[in-house]
């Protein structure tokens, strides 16, 4: 029984280049395992593997420090930017404030507009509503003896140079 298995691990070995129990390829339906690592192959005219796992470990350490420490220009490089970005925030806030001051500004400017609109309208509303047409037509022709114009008495003004017809200007004779 021994022999046999002794067997199929060294033919397992020479397939493979690895041990029986480390194949990397399953045959079947299960889940496949990842196959461990290779371990480092040791050479006696390296030095012990604990002495460079230390140097290592010191040197990564010395990194490690060395990366937690800031310099000067870094350090100032960081201040200004933070102090910029601070800045840019702040302006911004300001602007925000700004601007919704006005919005609220505008409402209420328009709001007094439409209270001004409101009122001016029911003036003119009341101001028409006071003048009776009858009566003034009444006096007109009653009490200060005026009448319509005829046809004949009518005259058309044509103006071609400007819209506008000035009061003292001499009306052209047909």
């Amino acid at each position: 029984m021994a022999a046999t298995r002794a067997s199929r691990a060294r033919t397992a070995r020479r397939n493979t280049g690895r041990p029986s129990g480390q194949e990397t390829y399953i045959h079947g339906n299960t889940v496949r395992k990842l196959a461990p690592a290779e371990e480092p192959v040791r050479r006696p005219d390296r030095e012990p593997e604990h002495r460079g796992r230390q140097r290592t470990d010191y040197t990564v350490r010395r990194n490690q420090e060395k990366a937690l420490q800031l310099d000067l220009p870094y350090l100032l490089m960081l201040v200004i930017a933070s102090c910029i970005t601070l800045y840019f925030c702040v302006s911004y806030l300001h602007l925000q404030s700004q601007m919704s001051a006005r919005v609220d500004n505008i409402k209420a400017l328009e709001q007094q507009l439409e209270t001004l609109k409101s009122e001016n309208d029911a003036l003119e509303t009341r101001i028409n509503t006071s003048i009776d047409l009858d009566h003034i037509y009444r006096v007109a022709t009653e009490e200060l003896g005026m009448v319509y114009a005829g046809r004949d008495q009518v005259l058309l003004y044509n103006r071609t140079e400007s819209e506008y017809v000035r009061q003292n200007e001499d009306i052209p004779q047909y």
